[in-house]
């Protein structure tokens, strides 16, 4: 049933099987002998795409209420026992992911030998509920659901450039110079990239309308832009400071408050029942 669910909701035996850690192969034995002990067929095969048959259809819907079931069972299990145990399934923004969060990982399986945590990394909203997520980090504002947010502290963002750009371009004094600057475009997954660049001082915002003919994706590469002098860069305090103390970048604008964005840690109520889950709930909010 697992497989099943798993191939319906990947949509190919392949991506089910990195998911399952399995082989596309077994992953279709599974398929094929669970249409076999039923005797009808649940999935349209061709060779570019699957769908689901009418049975399948209905099928797999009360495969996700029993798998679901199942894992409330071994949850169970979890909550009546003082050790924290079994696989964790996190997910959380790439840049914040990879840089911030990943030493409090490491540090969180040190001291909890029989934890696992399955990582994803994305800047895509993830469904907690559809894809299963026990817990996720997550930047921006929150759209209205029945998630459980907890507040973090903010993810507060900085100007930089390198000083081989900033003795060719001149350095910027106040918010308005930099509508006369190259300014690199961070593109989130769902959206171009941020063309008003807001800061701070004595109470008083500034909103700057910038451009910039590079927009990366991705914050490393959108930093080693910057560090080849093409730019100035709008990014995380935490992922610059390195390249900061060793004078690679420098600060721009600093006596204004830059942007900061609320960052929330999300789960299920349901979830938090788990030792697993509420071990890493505390440590995340001591943390961060």
């Amino acid at each position: 049933m697992a497989a099943f669910v798993t191939a319906v909701e990947s949509g190919s035996f392949a991506k089910a099987a990195e998911r399952l850690s399995l082989s596309p192969q077994m992953v279709a034995k599974h398929v094929v002998a669970l249409e076999q002990r039923l005797g009808a067929s649940l999935l349209n095969r061709t060779t570019r795409r699957q769908s689901l048959t009418a049975l399948g259809s209905a099928y797999y819907e009360r495969c996700k209420h029993i798998l679901s079931e199942a894992q409330a069972a071994d949850s169970l299990v979890q909550v009546m026992s003082d050790t924290p145990c079994g696989r964790l399934k996190v997910s959380a923004p790439v840049t914040f992911g990879s840089h911030s969060l990943m030493p409090f990982i490491t540090d969180f399986l040190r001291q909890h030998p029989r934890i696992e945590i399955d990582l994803h990394l994305t800047d895509r909203l993830v469904d907690l509920v559809d894809e299963e997520y026990e817990v996720a980090f997550r930047i921006g504002p929150l759209a209205s659901s029945t998630l459980v947010a907890r507040p973090l502290r903010h993810y507060k963002l900085i100007a930089c450039a390198a000083p081989s750009y900033l003795a060719d371009r001149g350095v910027p004094l106040v918010p308005n110079d930099l509508t006369n600057h190259e300014c690199l475009g961070y593109a989130y997954w769902s959206r171009p990239a941020d063309r008003e660049w807001e800061f701070s001082k004595d109470s008083v915002t500034e909103r700057v309308q910038v451009s910039s003919r590079l927009s990366v994706n991705e914050s490393r590469a959108l930093v080693s832009a910057a560090l080849e002098g093409f730019g100035i860069v709008l990014g995380p305090e935490d992922f610059l400071t390195p390249a900061l103390r060793s004078g690679e970048l420098v600060r721009l604008l600093a006596e204004y408050e830059t942007p900061s964005r609320p960052m929330h840690l999300l789960y299920t109520a349901n979830r938090q029942r788990t030792v697993k889950v509420r071990h890493f709930i505390d440590a995340a909010l001591a943390r961060f």
